[in-house]
């Protein structure tokens, strides 16, 4: 069976689509300053003998910029929901009022902004650095279709080239996301 370079570019395709779908997940995760329920997407709380997502035992809301709540819907988690928002590491201090847990969302000190620059930088390369493994494995592919002699050594070399353009766009596109992120820290 020949091998087909679209089969090996759509998957090569698909798995940095998950590098970058990864890297939107974190960075929606870092506080910017805005209340977003995306924020708390991270925090685990120890209900029922297990660690859950939060979303699994409340609802998270923004009913203003810098304020979130979180519905908890069970009375007895709503301590633990607190201690997990407030051990996070996000800098956030949460409040009960019954059922309802309130986070507000404070100002950036300009130490929290660099230190989340500096995070949105380590999220960018641990991307980068899952792009260059799918580039890894597509130039590996792409050997082992010439050493079974599937292709030609022409079209092997184009092939890499082809694998290698993928993966200068994929690395665009993080750096872009980068470059964006670090705009919306240092914004508010």
């Amino acid at each position: 069976m020949p091998a087909d370079l679209n089969a090996l570019k759509q998957d090569l395709t698909r798995r940095m689509d998950g590098a970058l779908e990864t890297l939107r997940r974190e960075f929606a995760g870092l506080r910017t300053g805005r209340a977003s329920p995306a924020l708390l997407e991270p925090v685990r709380v120890h209900a029922y003998g297990n660690d859950v997502p939060l979303n699994q035992v409340g609802t998270v809301g923004v009913p203003e910029a810098r304020m979130l709540t979180v519905q908890v819907w069970d009375r007895s988690l709503v301590g633990a929901v607190e201690r997990a928002i407030r051990d996070c590491g996000l800098g956030l201090n949460p409040a009960a009022d019954g059922q309802l847990v309130r986070v507000p969302i404070p100002q950036l000190t300009t130490e929290r902004r660099a230190e989340l620059a500096k995070t949105a930088h380590k999220y960018a390369e641990g991307s980068r650095v899952a792009v260059r493994g799918v580039r890894r494995d597509g130039m590996e592919q792409v050997k082992t279709f010439e050493k079974k002699h599937e292709i030609g050594e022409d079209i092997a070399k184009h092939w890499a080239e082809d694998v290698q353009k993928l993966t200068d766009q994929y690395i665009k596109r993080v750096d872009e996301m980068l470059t964006e992120k670090e705009r919306d820290i240092k914004q508010v």
